[in-house]
């Protein structure tokens, strides 16, 4: 099965490395690009692409309204961020958005291909220490755990881990359960919770308190 790919950057030599990367999968094809927001917005509406490559600072709407408008209309497209920097403060803003996850542009080519298709497959873009060091670096005001009361104890449980980064091996080994029962508390948790995929479910992890950011200096 080929999964279809829209890429979206202002710049038109960031989009034609990232084309030319990505053809060389013969499980993806690059099906339209775009150099705005409005433009991603308007591809994706007539493509329905299976994920799109955005990027976050772009003229006009940026990549972060484009990620909530196209998630919105196509529930079903996967978005991956594109930064310069895994730092980039707007990364935050992006997740909760919606998006699956992000790389930065010096991604290795591979990388990028696994990507692509990690995410088009339904699973989030969630490396250990990644993805998990932008949500630490910006959740900074947990609020209430009320969003939580609908999870078990063991539930509960499976999301902090979750939120500190661990795989469902590694969970299952913490809590003694297998990764197949660890990996159905995930879902049952995203489910009960209305989230779209365990990236949002870090992000609300940290934002109701459940986990606390770490302190500046790695505290």
């Amino acid at each position: 099965m080929t999964t279809r790919v829209l890429l979206a950057d202002d710049q038109a030599l960031v989009r034609a490395g990232f084309r030319s990367l990505l053809v060389r999968a013969k499980t993806l094809t690059v099906v339209g690009e775009a150099a705005s927001g409005e433009e991603a917005v308007r591809q994706a509406a007539l493509l329905a692409p299976d994920v799109v490559l955005m990027d976050i600072r772009m003229p006009g709407m940026d990549g972060i309204e484009a990620t909530r408008r196209i998630l919105t209309e196509l529930p079903a497209t996967r978005v991956i961020i594109l930064t310069t920097f895994d730092t980039d403060e707007h990364v935050f803003e992006a997740l909760r958005a919606g998006a699956s996850g992000f790389l930065t542009k010096e991604v290795e080519p591979a990388e990028l291909r696994r990507a692509v298709e990690v995410v088009a497959a339904g699973d989030s873009l969630l490396s250990p220490g990644v993805t998990r060091r932008v949500v630490e670096r910006f959740a900074h005001r947990p609020r209430p755990t009320t969003a939580l009361h609908s999870l078990t104890v063991r539930e509960n449980e499976v999301v902090r881990l979750v939120a500190e980064g661990l795989s469902n091996d590694e969970i299952a080994a913490t809590l003694v359960i297998s990764p197949l029962t660890a990996k159905t508390h995930i879902s049952r948790a995203i489910t009960k919770l209305g989230l779209r995929d365990r990236v949002q479910l870090v992000i609300t992890a940290y934002e109701h308190g459940l986990v606390t950011p770490s302190h500046p200096d790695g505290r």
